[in-house]
């Protein structure tokens, strides 16, 4: 390629045949001659590789719906496996068409607009908007939040019921909480218009979503599990007479389970550094990098503190010691969860103690939960 003596002058430092160019004028400097025959410029390749790092990192989190069907599908009896199955691919299915024709509208639509709103009202089955990239990330996160809620309602829940609930989850209640959080007009954002009216003065900062995505499905869960009330012969016998000792239902398959465990792991690395939504500058790059380091720190610490913590504890009671793959696995995505929200911003060894204590939460009201 050969490139003109005003050319090499316009972007680098020197003169004569003696240049000196950085990586980004020269990138800047060769697709600008590209430019006249091909049409790319330095701004069209960074747009193209942010929207594939988008794609990439939105395929990752919709891949954890296969994490959460074989984690579910291991932990329930061999009975009913068929069942927890087609509730995790309704969940998608479900997600897909409620989040299309309202929720997405719901949650962002209408983000163009001053002053502090309850939910979008624009975009409705993508009507006017062309960010495909973005509304498949935004879904993807919705269907997450949705699959959380199959796991707890397992062996218990109507099919008709549950695709409701499905349904109802990504087409309203998911997107309200979305728009409150990450809209530029939700009353609790930080990315509110007006930086001097921002809730508490600062806003509420949830990177990835532990509280938008997965404490609304674990609060949903919480209800269901409620409403729903325990499966048959877990704390009754069958005359109605309260046990002395709860019955479990161990899983039929351990390997299922952490087949599930490790596939939402990785699924992880696509919903915390993929919210960063950009990889071409410096800044967004670093940001990724840094959740990536963060987010396993969280899990691996979780898995260690539950578990070793609940074999302790079964030490001091019994004198025996056992360690119960169910905790380890539990803790790690309860480290998962806990370190979601701030990944971002975090250092590597604040990681570790937020995964700690997520797994420490976890243990601690599994066993509440029970008594």
């Amino acid at each position: 390629m050969a490139l003109t003596e005003e050319q090499w002058k316009s972007f680098c430092e020197g003169s004569g045949t003696e240049y000196t160019c950085d990586l980004y004028s020269t990138l800047t400097m060769v697709t600008s001659d590209i430019d006249y025959a091909e049409g790319r410029t330095v701004n069209g390749i960074a747009t193209g590789l942010d929207t594939f790092f988008l794609i990439f990192s939105g395929t990752m989190v919709f891949f954890m719906q296969a994490g959460f069907a074989m984690l579910c599908a291991g932990s329930v009896r061999q009975k009913n496996v068929k069942n927890i199955m087609l509730k995790n691919l309704l969940d998608a299915c479900g997600g897909a068409l409620g989040f299309y024709t309202i929720g997405y509208g719901f949650a962002y639509g209408g983000d163009d607009e001053t002053g502090r709103t309850f939910i979008g009202n624009s975009y409705f089955a993508l009507r006017d908007f062309d960010s495909y990239a973005g509304f498949f990330f935004q879904f993807a996160f919705a269907a997450t939040a949705a699959t959380i809620v199959a796991g707890t309602v397992a062996e218990r829940c109507k099919m008709s019921a549950y695709l409701c609930y499905s349904l109802f989850l990504t087409g309203f209640v998911y997107p309200v909480v979305v728009h409150a959080i990450w809209s530029s007009n939700g009353f609790l954002s930080a990315f509110y218009q007006d930086s001097d009216d921002l809730f508490q003065d600062v806003g509420t900062v949830d990177f990835a979503g532990s509280g938008v995505v997965h404490m609304t499905g674990g609060c949903t869960a919480l209800i269901a599990a409620i409403v729903l009330g325990p499966r048959k012969g877990r704390f009754y016998d069958e005359d109605g007479n309260p046990l002395e000792e709860p019955n479990s239902f161990p899983g039929h398959s351990a390997s299922l389970q952490i087949l599930g465990t490790f596939v939402l792991w990785v699924g992880w690395y696509g919903f915390n550094p993929g919210s960063a939504l950009a990889i071409a500058s410096e800044d967004s790059a670093q940001t990724a990098a840094l959740c990536l380091v963060t987010t396993t720190m969280g899990a691996a610490t979780g898995c260690v503190s539950s578990m070793f913590t609940d074999s302790i504890l079964e030490t001091m009671k019994t004198g025996e010691t056992s360690y119960d793959l169910t905790m380890a696995m539990n803790g790690a995505l309860g480290g998962l969860v806990a370190v979601t929200a701030g990944c971002s911003v975090i250092t590597p060894w604040a990681a570790i103690v937020i995964g700690a204590i997520g797994g420490w939460v976890y243990m601690g009201f599994s066993k509440l939960l029970i008594s």
